[in-house]
């Protein structure tokens, strides 16, 4: 389930970039200073979108970063962070970005369950009211577990 994954400490609210790359460090420091990744992992992330292009825009206002499981993962999880001003990733069906959902796992099973979870909030807008005006992480966390399958 997603709440499994995606736990209170890996939220943060309202962060200031300037640009996409700094919204990956930004999410994927999350999960280092909470022992999920290492900064290689972070930096793969950023690799990818650059030579990947803006795949990970997978909805209106919303990246879900990640690299390869082979490098820099300790454990599976799933950082977000909101953005006080949103940032342009290239995609021109989905940007601006507002939300960034990073993803971490150390197989290739064990996030499937919580990405499923994931998705089907994307499709629910009052998750996005609760994401746009949530004061803290407590408040996301709550709606997550009462509203994930």
């Amino acid at each position: 389930m997603l709440s499994d994954v995606l736990k209170e400490e890996y939220i943060k609210l309202n962060v200031e970039v300037t640009n996409w790359e700094e919204a990956i460090k930004e999410a994927g420091t999350v999960l280092k200073d909470n022992g999920v990744v290492n900064e290689q992992y972070i930096e793969e992330a950023i690799k990818n979108v650059k030579e990947l292009g803006p795949y990970i825009v997978i909805t209106k206002g919303v990246a879900l970063p990640h690299a390869t499981n082979k490098i820099g993962v300790n454990k599976t999880g799933i950082s977000l962070i909101t953005l006080k001003t949103p940032v342009e990733f290239g995609n021109k069906d989905n940007d601006p970005v507002y939300y960034i959902f990073m993803l971490a796992t150390t197989d290739m099973e064990s996030h499937i369950s919580a990405l499923s979870s994931l998705s089907e909030l994307l499709g629910k807008p009052e998750f996005f009211d609760v994401l746009k005006n949530a004061k803290d992480s407590k408040s996301v966390i709550d709606y997550i577990k009462a509203n994930e399958n």
